[in-house]
């Protein structure tokens, strides 16, 4: 089984190439660590890569589109025929994604992992695994099997995009509704009670929102998701397009390519994917804070700590896509900022300065 090959592959950051790194970057012409974040991350990408000095030539943003049998029980106010006409937006470039994925020179791939209407757009991943979800209130989400399924399109992707010379990918959602299953996820495996992990999406309003929590409380309540089993959880309140963002993130792991996860629907795919293999954390880098009520809960689930902070909540893929300049900024520091003696400069260690 693909699923079962790729989290075997998944293997542990390379320690020398890190220690390598931070030697590197100890030796350049600034005091040890103040570069912050940047550093940290160059050391990341060296210990995801195994390579000291890391490159990042080709970047590229997997969004992927899923539809939410729960919007029957009226958790948002857009209708579900927006998310089909969505994708086309992405693809056309008019989309938040699409515009700032261009300007972070990144290709964007569209897959239809489970929208409910026919996407003919050309250009879309044809992927469905089927036409949106079960009502999570009333029942499961899919059946095991189609959970697998969807991990699986999520692995496929990901390896064929590597296979074309990926070796940085962002993820990206669309899925009118998803902010509930993801919610649902978020109670499930950080142990949070329905109203602490619901957000309220786009643009819910009270009303709308306590019909949201209700769902989920009902979700949960039927559905009895075991906290322990990842793939029982996705499987009964999950979403298509997040088990396959999931496998988006395994299967980049499994070929050491990082992956920038984006804000509350993408995370609850990075939990999802912890949870199904614990090793995989080690080759994600949080993007950004989601505005998102419950975002800064899945990332302490998760123990990592998010590069930007813009109060945004989009999603789509936006702040994974700007983060994109940041983390190639820290490449750049790496490979082509100069060493104390490489600048003809004093180094700021060196002990007669010390002992001046």
């Amino acid at each position: 089984m693909l699923l079962q090959k790729t989290m075997g592959s998944i293997g542990v950051l390379d320690q020398e190439a890190m220690e390598r790194a931070q030697k590197h970057l100890d030796s350049l012409i600034k005091p040890p660590g103040s570069l912050g974040v940047l550093e940290e991350m160059a050391v990341r990408l060296a210990g995801i890569t195994g390579v000291p000095r890391p490159s990042i030539k080709d970047k590229v943003v997997i969004v992927m589109g899923g539809d939410h049998g729960v919007v029957a029980e009226g958790v948002s106010i857009a209708p579900q025929e927006v998310t089909a006409q969505m994708l086309s937006a992405i693809l056309r470039g008019v989309a938040g994604v699409g515009v700032l994925a261009k300007h972070a020179g990144a290709r964007v791939v569209v897959v239809d992992v489970g929208v409910a209407l026919p996407v003919n757009f050309p250009g879309v991943l044809q992927r469905k695994v089927r036409l949106g979800t079960g009502n999570i209130a009333t029942g499961p989400a899919m059946s095991r099997k189609e959970a697998v399924s969807a991990l699986e399109v999520g692995i496929e992707v990901a390896n064929a995009e590597i296979d074309r010379g990926a070796d940085l990918l962002a993820l990206g959602d669309m899925g009118i509704g998803n902010t509930t299953p993801s919610s649902a996820i978020l109670a499930v495996l950080g142990g949070y009670k329905a109203g602490e992990a619901a957000g309220r999406g786009t643009l819910v309003n009270d009303e709308v929102m306590e019909r949201k929590v209700r769902a989920i409380e009902r979700a949960l309540e039927v559905n009895q998701p075991d906290p322990g089993d990842g793939l029982d959880v996705l499987a009964k309140v999950g979403g298509l397009e997040i088990a396959g963002l999931a496998g988006v993130i395994l299967g980049a792991a499994a070929r050491r390519v990082p992956v920038l996860i984006d804000g509350f629907i993408t995370t609850a795919s990075a939990l999802v994917a912890c949870k199904l293999q614990p090793r995989a954390r080690e080759f994600m880098i949080a993007s950004h804070l989601s505005n998102e009520q419950g975002h800064h809960l899945m990332l302490e689930q998760l123990d990592m700590a998010p590069v930007i902070h813009l109060k945004m909540r989009l999603g789509e893929g936006t702040g994974a896509a700007l983060a994109m300049h940041l983390l190639e900024a820290s490449v750049k520091i790496m490979r082509e900022m100069a060493s104390f003696d490489e600048a003809g400069v004093s180094d700021l260690e060196d002990e007669k300065i010390l002992k001046r």
